[in-house]
């Protein structure tokens, strides 16, 4: 996934830590460390939470970051507001391997995961990617934007 991810989107920086991978939209590799958030995350075990039970042999999960527009598509439901550790989300299975549902934390900040994806979510996954990469681009972009406007 990590390799899928650095090949299909242009200027991205994979950053490893623990087993796990920061996914971030740095072209230039300079973005500061206060900037450095990451669009997608890869982890593999339950270093930051259990719910999805990543100490299983074989187990990691996608997380992907999104805007508020494209999680309320796929979860109109979600409550609002931006609790930054919330518990996990009530009546999901955060165990359940190849299905997009909410990030079992950050799901109030408009992340969502995928436990093992497979063929179930590859498709809904590109996509999704895609979003997020180009939100990141985007953001990337806002402060240069700022200083050539000043």
């Amino acid at each position: 996934m990590k390799r899928h991810i650095c090949r299909t989107f242009a200027g991205v920086r994979a950053l490893d830590a623990g087993g796990d991978t920061f996914l971030l939209y740095d072209p230039a590799g300079d973005l500061p460390a206060e900037r450095q958030l990451p669009f997608a995350t890869i982890v593999t075990g339950d270093r930051y939470d259990t719910a999805s039970q990543l100490s299983r042999p074989g187990f990691w999960r996608l997380n992907i970051g999104l805007t508020r527009a494209a999680y309320r598509e796929l979860f109109p439901a979600a409550a609002p507001g931006r609790n930054v550790r919330a518990a996990p989300v009530p009546g999901v299975d955060h165990a359940a391997v190849d299905i997009v549902m909410p990030h079992p934390v950050y799901a109030s900040q408009h992340w969502v995961c995928v436990v093992n994806p497979g063929e179930a979510t590859l498709g809904t996954i590109g996509h999704l990617l895609a979003d997020a990469y180009g939100f990141a681009a985007r953001k990337h972009a806002n402060p240069r934007n700022r200083q050539a406007t000043s």
